[in-house]
Parts: C-alpha cells; structure tokens; sequence
C-alpha cells in the first residue's frame, strides 16, 4: 500500500536519484517483519517524510546512521536517538542536522553553537537556551535572534539592548524592561518603540513625552498623566488629542465619539 497524497512523486529513489533496491539492503529483514516498506518507510528514500517514518518504527535503529551521507537522515535520525549521541552533530556540516539537534540537546550543551554560522540555528537556540545564559547572544549579527533574545533575556540585562539597532528588537525591550528604565527609551527614534514606552510609564512618567511628535503617544500621554501635566495638550493640534485632554480636564471634549470612530484604528494600544 502506498502513501496517500504521494502517489504523484513515482517509484520510491534514493538521495542520488537510484531506485531504491530493497534486495540489497541491509535492512531488508525489517521487510518481512513489516517495520519497512518501500514508498512508505524506508531509510534510504531520499523524502524526509518516508525517513521519518522509517525511524518512528524503528527508533532503536537512529544512532547508526548519525554519519549517513545523506543530510536528511542525520536530521531526521538526531530526532530519534538518544540524547548521549546528539552532541556528535553539534559540528555536522550541513546546518539542518545542527538544527535538528539543537530541538532535543540539554540547555548547557547548546552554549556550542551560540555562535552557529546559520540564522535559523541560532533561533533555536536563542530559543531554548537558559535565560541567564543568553548574555553571550544579546549582539547576534541577525535581527531576528535578537528579537528572541530581548524575549527570553532576564529583566536585569535588557538594558543592554536598549540601543539595539533594530526597531523590532527595541520594542520588545520596551515591553519587558523595568518601569524605571522606561525613561532612557522616552527619545527613541522609532515612534511604535515610544508608543510602547508611553503605553508601559506609570502616570507620574508620562510628562516625559508630552511634545512626542507622535499623536498616538501624546493621546496615551493625554490619557493617563497627570492633570498638571494634560493642561499642555488641552490645545494640541491634533484633534483627538486635545479632546480627550479637555475631557479629562472637564471642558466636555465635544466629537469624541465621533473622532475615536475615526481614529481609534490608528492607535496601537
């Protein structure tokens, strides 16, 4: 019986494009017990689907093809051997088998490839890695790793990424670093960065941002601060802006409901 859905890919071939030869194989026991079957399961097909399953119905068989020529089956075997073998394919050549031990090795082990040539490597290690073990990661060359980092990192050490490049990354730092560093981040040049920041400051923070050139900050701004400080945006040049100051203030605030029909879309809060 084939595979349903893949019928289409043709006789079953190997990695370098052979019929597959199940007479010459040294598996070809595993036949007759049912654990293997051409098109289905088999370890030398070259789709990674086939190999999986090869390996799901035989587990105990992974470690002895952890040097396959064949990239895909060192990946898919690193997902079913015993984790004392996957620290032989921390320097596997191809990145994808890297990867694939990276999902299962123990959190200390994968200190080794915090500095992995390839991205999607060190996601996954940025990934699973301990918190407190980040640190070494916070200047990853790639944006996204970074990202994680500012996920994962310990609120003690976000400071380190205030400043960090990358948009993106900043925002994630403004929304987990301590209340009193938000000020540092008040003058970002980016405007969602300082959207977050006013969105995060406790009330007696926001007047920090009150000439934001930004309507959204300044109506978080008009939102929350203290009175004291709204006064400055009950005549401020955006609309909706000096409504919901002069609300706060008491002076009615006409149209409100009809601006924030309008523009609440825009607000990121």
């Amino acid at each position: 019986m084939s595979e349903p859905g893949l019928n289409e890919l043709g006789p079953p071939v190997d990695w370098q494009g052979c019929a597959v030869d199940c007479a010459g194989c040294s598996r070809h026991g595993l036949l007759e017990q049912e654990r293997c079957r051409p098109g289905l399961a088999c370890v030398h097909d070259r789709y990674a689907k086939r190999i999986d399953r090869f390996f799901f119905w035989n587990p105990a068989l992974a470690g002895d093809y952890l040097t396959h020529p064949y990239f895909e089956v060192r990946a898919v075997a690193a997902k079913y051997v015993d984790v004392f073998h996957l620290p032989q394919l921390i320097l596997d050549p191809d990145e994808t088998v890297r990867w694939s031990a990276a999902l299962r090795l123990p959190p200390k082990q994968l200190l080794t490839l915090v500095c992995d040539p390839h991205r999607e490597v060190r996601i996954r290690v940025a990934s699973r890695l301990d918190p407190h073990d980040l640190g070494g990661m916070i200047g990853d060359p790639d944006y996204y790793v970074r990202q994680v980092v500012a996920r994962r990192l310990p609120e003690t050490l976000l400071t380190k990424m205030m400043r960090d490049v990358d948009a993106e990354v900043r925002h994630m730092v403004a929304s987990r670093i301590g209340d009193a560093w938000l000020p540092g981040m008040a003058k970002d040049a980016d405007a969602g960065v300082r959207c977050e920041v006013a969105r995060r400051m406790k009330p007696g923070q926001l007047h920090l941002l009150l000439d934001d050139p930004d309507w959204r900050v300044r109506h978080e701004v008009a939102s929350r601060a203290e009175l004291d400080h709204v006064k400055r945006l009950a005549n401020d040049e955006d609309e909706l802006v000096r409504g919901i100051a002069r609300q706060r203030l008491g002076g009615g605030g006409a149209g409100i409901s009809r601006l924030v029909t309008q523009k609440q879309a825009c607000l990121p809060f």
